[in-house]
């Protein structure tokens, strides 16, 4: 004869991971509706000159301050149970969240959080002081940023930056598609020292190459119409 106690004990642990997992969704669902606001926001960039980009950056950056105290509701919650047996429920949003960090880092906003090593990006340590979260953790189970999170985010920025560089052109902007395809070859050039094993981050990575070229047949372009210099400078 089997107890039923057994089942009645195995209900009671379903029951209680699904009250977890409910409170951690309604946090993401906020964070999520948060996102989507900052998204809307940095979209604005597509269409305002360079010189005007400070109000975006600034209406960006408030919500991208907004995102970071759900965060840190997140891990609250989070660090009181297993890392991975939780982090997909929250996973795709933090990646959505640190590539609109680094797309508005890249952008200009930002500033006092950049690492001296670098200006145009945020390491993966930058972002995790500013949003106040440990980043690849080891022997600890507690949430964190791990390191395929920043590097799906940092992929996701590249992919917006290809946009952008097509839409400044639109703009009478030229020498900034020159910044995206130097900033975006760079990048390509340190995924490529990556041992990837990951197959989503490796899919993924490989998409970076359609980015760039398209980023350098706009630079192409405007190289062919004489409105760009050697060195990148609009004529």
């Amino acid at each position: 004869m089997i107890d039923q106690q057994i089942f009645e004990s195995l209900q009671t642990k379903i029951d209680e991971e699904t009250i977890v997992r409910d409170e951690l969704h309604d946090i993401v669902q906020t964070l999520a509706r948060k996102g989507r606001s900052t998204q809307a926001i940095l979209s604005r960039a597509h269409s305002t000159p360079t010189d005007q980009i400070n109000s975006v950056l600034n209406d960006a950056t408030v919500a991208i301050i907004a995102q970071k105290q759900e965060v840190t509701r997140l891990k609250a919650v989070a660090d009181q149970h297993p890392f991975y047996k939780y982090n997909g429920v929250w996973s795709r949003e933090l990646q959505n969240l640190v590539a609109s960090i680094e797309l508005c880092a890249w952008l200009g906003g930002l500033q006092e959080h950049k690492g001296p090593e670098s200006k145009s990006f945020m390491t993966i340590e930058d972002v995790g002081k500013f949003l106040e979260v440990p980043v690849n953790l080891k022997g600890q189970d507690a949430f964190h940023l791990t390191i395929e999170e920043y590097l799906l985010a940092l992929i996701s920025m590249v992919e917006e930056l290809s946009r952008l560089a097509v839409n400044s052109v639109t703009l009478g902007d030229y020498e900034r598609p020159v910044k995206i395809g130097n900033f975006t070859k760079e990048l390509f050039a340190g995924f490529q020292l990556l041992n990837l094993k990951n197959d989503i981050l490796r899919k993924r990575s490989d998409g970076i190459k359609y980015s760039v070229k398209k980023v350098e047949d706009v630079v192409y372009d405007l190289s062919l119409r004489n409105l760009i210099n050697r060195d990148g400078v609009a004529e």
